[in-house]
């Protein structure tokens, strides 16, 4: 890659908004994505996901603002941006009647990626996610998780600078997905491409570089994950003893704590909470049965805010582009 290409964002986006009718599906989006990142954008579904990638991927006109993917304008330049991308939509799109390798040569022919070398680079493709033995195998015959891992060759297999999945991981069971994620890892490193993923999959959004959350058609925050929860500060430890209320007052008298008393637990909200588990059962005259410390999750990111956990979707806010 030259260095020009390595400086110019991936994806650069300026105050975007989409509207349907009186619809307003995108209400104001900044976005840069550098070259090279894996980025998520995690929301519940209807908040203006598949919109913005659509968008970004010049098959949507903006109805404001100015989206440039590898240096080309959406508007302007929609047929070099769809040079340098790849896309693996919510559904499947690969023809189950025939091959692996037949699926990918009539993407070529719509590349018009050269004969010659063809052969060598489905290979190269197929290897990434561990598929060449499958070459000549019908995809009506390959499990969901395979099919997947297909598709996003197929996205891959005219050297796009950047891969856009829109929810790759829908209906892949927990195992598939985790495999998903590694063969993801090699595309990055080994293609050099930027990978930018919608996603509600709170796990899936920890692999990203980085974040941006949006909600209703606006981003509310960006930045990485550890960045994100640290915004949030405390641990959370959850203790169940033998009498939570006198457990409680002990927490404020002797260690100036805030509990929340529970039906059957007694919480509390630290820096540092495993750190601080042995002082507090120590210093408690009351019997400890259990204790619970949970990190900031980007759930509770989310739900900070939103106002809401992202399991709890809200009404789509436009139509599916």
């Amino acid at each position: 890659m030259r260095a020009a290409e390595r400086e110019t964002p991936a994806i650069e986006v300026v105050g975007v908004h989409k509207s349907y009718g009186p619809v307003a599906a995108v209400r104001g989006i900044d976005l840069t994505v550098a070259q090279g990142e894996t980025f998520g954008f995690l929301g519940p579904n209807g908040a203006g996901k598949t919109t913005t990638i659509a968008m970004l991927c010049a098959l949507a006109v903006p109805t404001a603002g100015r989206i440039e993917i590898a240096g080309h304008d959406t508007r302007t330049a929609a047929r070099q941006v769809r040079r340098n991308i790849g896309l693996v939509f919510q559904e499947s799109t690969v023809d189950g009647d025939l091959t692996v390798a037949e699926n990918l040569r009539f993407h070529a022919d719509l590349y018009a990626l050269p004969t010659a070398s063809l052969p060598a680079r489905i290979d190269a493709v197929l290897d990434l996610v561990g598929m060449v033995d499958r070459r000549d195998t019908l995809v009506r015959t390959l499990s969901g998780g395979l099919r997947r891992r297909l598709e996003v060759v197929r996205g891959l297999l005219h050297g796009p600078r950047v891969l856009f999945l829109d929810e790759p991981s829908i209906g892949l069971d927990p195992q598939t997905r985790a495999q998903m994620w590694t063969h993801l890892r090699d595309v990055r490193e080994r293609e050099a491409t930027t990978v930018f993923l919608t996603t509600h999959y709170l796990e899936e959004a920890e692999q990203c570089d980085r974040i941006a959350i949006i909600d209703e058609g606006r981003v509310v925050t960006q930045g990485t994950p550890a960045e994100l929860k640290s915004v949030l500060g405390a641990d959370r430890v959850e203790l169940r003893t033998g009498d939570n209320p006198a457990a409680a007052e002990l927490l404020r008298s002797r260690f100036g704590l805030d509990p929340v008393v529970g039906k059957d637990s007694v919480c509390v909200q630290v820096e540092e909470g495993a750190r601080l588990v042995p002082m507090l059962c120590a210093g408690l005259d009351v019997a400890v049965y259990e204790v619970t410390v949970a990190r900031p999750s980007l759930d509770d990111v989310f739900m900070h805010h939103t106002g809401r956990g992202i399991r709890e979707a809200p009404q789509p806010v436009g139509g599916r582009a």
